[in-house]
C-alpha cells in the first residue's frame, strides 16, 4: 500500500531523483525518461475517459490498461538485478499481454475492415485514442532504447507494442465502428498540374 504524507521532498531540486531500488539518478536518465513517457500515455487515457463518452466495456478496459500502466512504470523504475534477487518486485507479465490481445482480436471482429490506411481524426474520442497511440509508439521506442543500454523485463515491451495496436482499434470503434474514419487519399489533396 502506498501511504503519502507529504507531496513535496525537496530532493529532487538538484536535479537527481530516486529509483525504485533508491538509487540516484539524473532526472535526464533515459530509464527516468521512459516510464516519464509511459505517465504521459497514462495520462492521455485519463483524458479519454474524463470525457465519459467511451462505452462501459471500453471503459473498464481503459480503467485496467490504466493499473497495468502503473504496474509496468514500477516494472522501469526498478533496474532489474541478478536472476531472484529481486523476484518480489511488480514486473508486467505475460498474462497482461495476452488480455490486450484477446481485446485486440474481439474489438476487431466488430469493425468494418480496413481498405486504406486512416487519418488520425473522425470523432474528438477517436482523434485522442490517436494521440495516445502515438504517445504508446514513444515510449515503446524509449524502451526499446533503454534495452539497449540496460536489462528490462521483456514483455515491458511486449505489452507497449500490443496496447498501441489497442489503442488503433479503440480509436476505430469510437469512430462508429471504423464506418467514420477518415481515410488516407495518397497523393489525394494535391492541385491538378
Amino acid at each position: 500500500m502506498v501511504y503519502l504524507d507529504r507531496i513535496y521532498t525537496k530532493s529532487g531540486d538538484a536535479g537527481e531523483t530516486s529509483l525504485g531500488d533508491g538509487t540516484r539518478v539524473p532526472k535526464t536518465a533515459l530509464r527516468v525518461e521512459t516510464y516519464g513517457i509511459v505517465d504521459e500515455l497514462n495520462a492521455a487515457l485519463g483524458v479519454v475517459l474524463a470525457l465519459g463518452t467511451c462505452a462501459d466495456r471500453m471503459k473498464q478496459r481503459l480503467l485496467v490498461v490504466q493499473n497495468d500502466l502503473f504496474d509496468l512504470g514500477a516494472d522501469l523504475c526498478v533496474p532489474e538485478s541478478k536472476e531472484g534477487e529481486n523476484s518480489s518486485r511488480l514486473a508486467v507479465r505475460s498474462e497482461q499481454v495476452q488480455q490486450l490481445e484477446t481485446w485486440i482480436d474481439d474489438e476487431t471482429s466488430a469493425l468494418t475492415p480496413l481498405r486504406s490506411f486512416i487519418l488520425p481524426g473522425g470523432t474528438p474520442v477517436a482523434a485522442l485514442f490517436h494521440q495516445a497511440r502515438v504517445v504508446c509508439r514513444r515510449a515503446e521506442i524509449a524502451v526499446c532504447r533503454l534495452k539497449e543500454q540496460e536489462s528490462i523485463n521483456d514483455e515491458v515491451l511486449k505489452y507497449l507494442n500490443r496496447l498501441s495496436d489497442l489503442l488503433f482499434v479503440m480509436a476505430r470503434m469510437a469512430n462508429n465502428g471504423g464506418n467514420d474514419d477518415v481515410l488516407w487519399v495518397p497523393g489525394g489533396q494535391r492541385s491538378a498540374d
